[in-house]
């Protein structure tokens, strides 16, 4: 086991080859994303952004909950007369970057959601690209009923995963969606007793798919979200001939007529 920062608040492990996960591990606040979690978290991507020989990742957390979202102290701050609007977004969007860094990731990140996903700790885990969850997992957005806006780009990634309307349900309501409902929802890809096996599983197999195809899709599906269909035509234009030029799919075709599974090296 190997692990990211000599704190231990973020666990970063190998469970397989091209497979990182990486561990939220500050349980007796439910994962909540103090200061000191938010440095350990950067600490921990940064290392999985520079490992070239990872092809997906996974997040979760230990103990009993996901993510309960930001720390209370980030919120309460407007009794200050130095917390003006400008100088709290100062501090906001280096905060929302920082968790929502599975997003700029160029490798395939998975939410193993393993108990409550709460405000920001729900936006973690749609910035991620999958999401499974356990029986026990829970989605809920409270920001109304805590007197404040929604953050991390909350009114972006709610209505992309499971459209606007029920993205107006969860902002407005703060409700909480149980694991099966999420899963009739589209907001997660599954429901397992164990979620993390289960991620682990499903990102193995993404591992085995030629990587450098892996990583222009990504690239690909975060370029043409907005841009609707000509974006996506010309976007796939440039890509696809790129790994026609690759190793990889010569690998890919003489397996596929050999009946085997490819050997992908990424080149």
């Amino acid at each position: 086991m190997a692990e990211a920062g000599s704190s231990g608040l973020v666990n970063l492990t190998f469970p397989s080859a091209g497979v990182a996960v990486v561990s939220l591990n500050l349980p007796r606040v439910r994962n909540a994303m103090t200061a000191e979690l938010t440095e350990a978290w950067l600490e921990a991507m940064d290392t999985v952004r520079a490992d070239h020989g990872l092809r997906v990742a996974v997040v979760t957390g230990t103990g009993t909950a996901f993510c309960s979202g930001a720390d209370l102290s980030w919120l309460d701050q407007g009794s200050s007369d130095d917390n003006t609007p400008d100088r709290l977004r100062e501090k906001m969007l280096p905060f929302y970057r920082a968790w929502l860094a599975p997003r700029y990731l160029p490798i395939p990140v998975i939410a193993a959601v393993n108990g409550p996903a709460v405000g920001a700790g729900l936006c973690l885990a749609l910035a991620c690209d999958l999401r499974y969850a356990a029986t026990s997992a829970t989605f809920s957005a409270p920001f109304l009923q805590l007197g404040t806006h929604g953050g991390m780009a909350a009114s972006w990634l709610l209505p992309e995963a499971v459209g606007p309307s029920r993205a107006r349900e969860l902002l407005y309501t703060g409700r909480v969606v149980q694991a099966e409902e999420a899963l009739n929802w589209g907001l997660v890809s599954g429901v397992a007793d164990d979620v993390l096996a289960t991620s682990v599983e499903v990102a193995a197999g993404i591992a085995r798919a030629a990587p450098i195809a892996t990583r222009l899709t990504k690239a690909g599906l975060a370029q043409t979200a907005d841009g609707g269909f000509e974006a996506a035509l010309q976007w796939e234009a440039l890509a696809q001939p790129v790994t026609m030029s690759t190793a990889d799919i010569h690998e890919g075709i003489q397996a596929r007529r050999e009946r085997r599974a490819p050997r992908f090296e990424g080149s």
